[in-house]
């Protein structure tokens, strides 16, 4: 909310995709996959924030390779023509894949006219082989070869080393190729305004458009540091790019091209922003609020309590000894903060903390919390004196025991030991 985005998070609250309203239909969404199935789960997971889905068929990276991924699919054809039949029929998006070329260039046309029946929409051909490396010819003979075989776009790759110094140079690979068009990379990443048909920007002003970026959508500092540093290239020794080395925040990396009130300012409307939105989601909050909920401002601090005894089995304890059904949680995620609130039902009366907390668990815990002081019932505290349900566990753990040594397989219910277990109270029984 506070970046107006789109983001896809990792369970480690990585941020693995991040995209906005305005670049929705026109990023494509690549991704290496070898499994077709997994290609599809991942492509409906984005496809109304994208505008197409590609499959990466030429990375030629050990992380990708080693993992049947990238350039490993150009000697597995079946499985390229799995994962894209796959996609073009489970999506609505179009589906595009990137490819390198093979060793031979009729074998390379065979295998991009099998792509083509897969009813892609375009394909990617970075003319080099999966060994070549930048500093190796393109090999445009090939791509033009592609071209003239196959009647989808085909889209050139490659030519930043040998070709493509400005924009008039893109029409020139495009020719030299006979492609649909040109996908440009390194020279892209060295300055971005290669596409603007007027000439290129002046460095600096496109490296501090860039961090403006950066800082307006939180871009993590490593990944605009990587991308400034592929720009500066020869200037890196210079003092400005020692200094850029060296940051280690964005903060830092707005000092070094003199931007820190820029920073300053954009973080601050942040701040305002997320604080006005948090002010909103509490009124929301009071709004919404059911009035028969029972509230209580409570944390479960699992210190305070024996281990692997918790207040939720304390109350579904006290539920079974009612016999009242057993405690029913409803818990939701509010999207600003990815905060957790738990409601528990029981006996037909609702009760939850008002406080939020950072898991699951913890909001469920604090709603059982609620429940028992309200009802007067003992919630397993360290600070309460003995603990029944500790108790109760040494003596269902010593029946096992007992049970065992004595070759039984199944045990005798609880009660008809109890006497047993409190004659033999000096026992030393496990803690649990």
């Amino acid at each position: 909310e506070v970046l107006e985005t789109v983001d896809f998070v990792a369970p480690n609250e990585r941020v693995v995709f991040r995209t906005c309203e305005r670049e929705r239909h026109c990023v494509v969404f690549q991704m290496g996959s070898a499994d077709a199935e997994r290609a599809l789960a991942v492509a409906k997971l984005v496809e109304s924030d994208v505008a197409g889905i590609d499959i990466n068929m030429g990375c030629p990276k050990e992380y990708s390779t080693k993992a049947g991924m990238g350039a490993a699919l150009l000697s597995d054809p079946d499985k390229i023509e799995s994962i894209l039949t796959t996609l073009v029929k489970g999506i609505c998006k179009p589906v595009t894949c990137k490819i390198r070329i093979l060793p031979s260039v009729e074998d390379t046309v065979n295998l991009v006219k099998r792509i083509e029946k897969t009813g892609i929409a375009a394909i990617a051909v970075h003319g080099r082989k999966k060994e070549e490396r930048p500093q190796h010819p393109v090999h445009c003979d090939v791509i033009k070869a592609i071209s003239e075989a196959v009647s989808i776009p085909v889209i050139a790759n490659g030519g930043s080393h040998d070709f493509i110094k400005e924009y008039t140079d893109i029409e020139t690979f495009q020719k030299a190729t006979a492609a649909s068009s040109v996908m440009i990379a390194r020279t892209a990443m060295w300055n971005p305004s290669i596409f603007r048909k007027e000439g290129l920007f002046p460095l600096k002003e496109v490296m501090q458009d860039y961090i403006k970026y950066a800082v307006r959508y939180d871009n993590h500092y490593t990944n605009t540091k990587y991308c400034l540093c592929q720009m500066l290239r020869e200037q890196l020794e210079t003092t400005q790019g020692k200094k850029l080395h060296a940051a280690q925040s964005t903060q830092e990396i707005c000092e070094v091209f003199e931007m820190a009130d820029f920073y300053e300012e954009t973080t601050a409307i942040f701040e305002a922003k997320k604080t006005s939105l948090e002010t909103e989601t509490q009124d929301e909050d009071d709004q919404m609020e059911d009035p028969d909920v029972i509230k209580m401002a409570v944390r479960f601090d699992k210190r305070e309590y024996p281990p692997q005894i918790t207040p939720k089995m304390y109350l579904l304890e006290w539920c079974r000894k009612e016999k009242h059904p057993q405690p029913v949680y409803e818990t939701v995620q509010r999207p600003l903060d990815r905060l957790f609130c738990s409601v528990v039902t029981v006996a037909e009366q609702k009760y939850r903390s008002t406080l939020w907390d950072k898991s699951k668990k913890l909001a469920e815990q604090a709603a059982a919390i609620v429940c028992l002081r309200t009802l007067g019932v003992p919630e397993g505290k360290l600070c309460e004196g003995e603990n029944h349900l500790i108790n109760k566990r040494k003596r269902e753990d010593q029946e096992h025991l007992n049970n065992r040594d004595h070759g039984e397989e199944l045990a005798e219910p609880s009660h008809k030991k109890a006497s047993f277990i409190e004659e033999n109270s000096d026992m030393n029984v496990p803690k649990m």
